[in-house]
């Protein structure tokens, strides 16, 4: 089964992480939330706390199959500056593995070169930060192993959608079915 690592700063946007981990979740896909601070609880965008699962220093960063950051601010600068973590969506994208983000977020991926040469869609305002891509309006997009999505409005969508990659159609289209998600 596969395991995804949903990323937590201060000041992420939190129901952009959470709705996507809860579709994975019950897809049966092993989704932990990991705080990039040394305190499990974060406080997201709109200051609500929230407890992760794991510290990032007490996770094996390599036995993931998806590395998932979501936006919101200040949140994705914080990302943005935290070297472990950009050191490890790096090492991800060139071993061929997922990499996943929503929002603002994708601009961490472009600022690292991630999307040079794909097609990627974000939060308006960061298209320049997509170094490298092709922008698309689009609220899901995959293009290889780069997953972005627009915004909030598309985190169930980026859940579907991961579900989908990982481990089918048929799974996807349950977990939607399951949640009254007719879009």
């Amino acid at each position: 089964m596969a395991l995804i690592y949903a990323f937590l700063a201060e000041g992420s946007e939190e129901v952009e992480c959470l709705a996507c981990v809860d579709v994975l979740r019950r897809a049966g896909i092993d989704t932990r939330l990991v705080a990039l601070g040394d305190d499990r609880t974060v406080r997201g965008s709109h200051n609500i706390p929230i407890v992760c699962d794991a510290c990032l220093d007490e996770v094996d960063l390599e036995a993931a199959d998806v590395l998932f950051i979501p936006g919101g601010l200040p949140g994705t600068t914080n990302m943005a500056a935290d070297r472990r973590l950009c050191d490890a969506l790096v090492k991800q994208a060139e071993s061929g593995k997922r990499v996943a983000a929503i929002c603002a977020a994708p601009s961490v991926l472009g600022g690292l070169g991630l999307l040079e040469g794909k097609k990627a869609t974000c939060y308006p305002g960061f298209e320049d930060k997509l170094r490298g891509a092709t922008y698309t309006h689009e609220g899901v997009v995959t293009d290889g192993n780069v997953t972005t999505a627009r915004g909030l409005g598309y985190a169930l969508d980026l859940g579907i959608e991961l579900v989908r990659l990982l481990i089918g159609e048929k799974e996807a289209l349950s977990v939607k079915a399951a949640i009254q998600y007719d879009k």
